[in-house]
């Protein structure tokens, strides 16, 4: 009898045992099911990063060959641009050195032509000296590089007629004109040596202008009159031009500036196919395609 309780209570104990074992083993199976599963998902969103990580990858590396090829580009660029800039500079300097040898030659015609006034101006003061009684200059060089004779040396006021004091300034003025015009190579650049007659603002302009015109006139003819040589040798250099009250040296309405404003100019004009032979040579040195105009006959 006791025998028979004993194995009821093992059947029993057993039965109370197997239920708490499956229900560990369940919970072990559910807990390794939840663990499987979260490693799944977590190797699948590792997955997605690793894609992810990798396209960044190759955008950089895309972007990087693109900026490595646009370097490439802009050296390339910068080198031709260099290339291009040193072209342009020796161009430049090129441009810069024929620009100066034509100034140069272009200054040295208008240097001739101030030595010649200066010269004429040197001669007259020899004869009369650089000063009148009032120690206002009778000779001097104007702002426009023509010698300017004052009026009171020359001539009375209103009158045409050469004073005697004046005839052998105008004398020493007609020898050094031919001595001039006797150099060669002074002559070959000059065109013309122009008498002007200049009046102050006073009087009708038809009275001025026949009176300045009568004077020009009077001073040329005197100069071939004391030195025919003159006239015969280089008469064909010579003008008389009048300019009556039109261009005064003082614009103010005083006797000062009146007496200024009365004068005889002498301009040496250069020849102008002298001056255009000297542009045509540097244009055609600068473009040979390009021939220099005939001139006119």
């Amino acid at each position: 009898m006791r025998n028979r309780r004993h194995l009821l209570s093992d059947c029993e104990g057993t039965r109370e045992i197997w239920p708490a074992f499956t229900d560990v083993m369940s919970t072990m199976a559910l807990i390794l099911f939840v663990l499987v599963l979260l490693a799944y998902v977590r190797n699948l969103i590792n997955s997605k990063r690793l894609a992810a990580l990798e396209h960044q990858i190759t955008t950089s590396e895309q972007q990087l060959r693109a900026l490595h090829t646009d370097l490439e580009t802009g050296r390339t660029r910068l080198a031709a641009s260099q290339d291009m800039l040193r072209d342009q500079r020796a161009i430049v300097a090129s441009s810069t050195r024929q620009l100066d040898a034509l100034r140069a030659q272009l200054q040295s015609v208008a240097v001739l032509r101030v030595q010649v006034l200066t010269r004429l101006k040197q001669a007259i003061e020899a004869e009369l000296g650089p000063r009148s009684d009032a120690s206002a200059p009778l000779v001097t060089i104007g702002d426009n590089g023509n010698i300017v004779i004052n009026e009171s040396l020359v001539f009375e006021f209103d009158s045409f007629a050469i004073k005697n004091e004046a005839k052998p300034v105008l004398g020493t003025l007609a020898r050094a004109l031919g001595n001039l015009l006797a150099d060669g190579d002074i002559r070959e650049n000059i065109d013309t040596v122009l008498i002007q007659g200049h009046t102050d603002t006073r009087g009708s302009v038809a009275f001025n202008w026949d009176l300045s015109a009568k004077r020009a006139t009077a001073v040329l003819d005197y100069l071939f009159e004391t030195n025919p040589a003159l006239a015969d040798a280089y008469g064909s250099y010579f003008a008389a031009a009048a300019y009556s009250k039109f261009r005064p040296l003082d614009a103010a309405e005083t006797e000062a500036a009146y007496q200024r404003n009365r004068r005889i100019e002498i301009s040496v004009i250069p020849k102008d196919s002298n001056v255009r032979k000297v542009i045509d040579d540097y244009i055609q040195s600068v473009n040979p395609a390009l021939e220099p105009k005939p001139d006119s006959p």
